[in-house]
């Protein structure tokens, strides 16, 4: 099975949710908290490599298209 960026924006997407969901339910009194702080950080990075992992498949499509 080959990794594609495809199925990795699918993959990191699905972290994020899941980092960003726990992050909600871990709310206290205050979102000042150190395990609410990193899980909305880590689901930040999530994103951020599900957005870059996107941006690489339509590049790989548009190269397709042009040879």
């Amino acid at each position: 099975m080959r990794i594609t960026p495809l199925r990795m924006v699918f993959f990191y997407s699905i972290m994020g949710s899941l980092f960003l969901y726990l992050a909600i339910v871990s709310l206290g009194e205050t979102i000042w908290q150190w395990h609410t702080v990193i899980l909305m950080l880590i689901a930040t990075f999530d994103f951020g490599v599900a957005i870059r992992a996107f941006i690489l498949h339509t590049k790989i499509k548009d190269m397709q298209k042009k040879s």
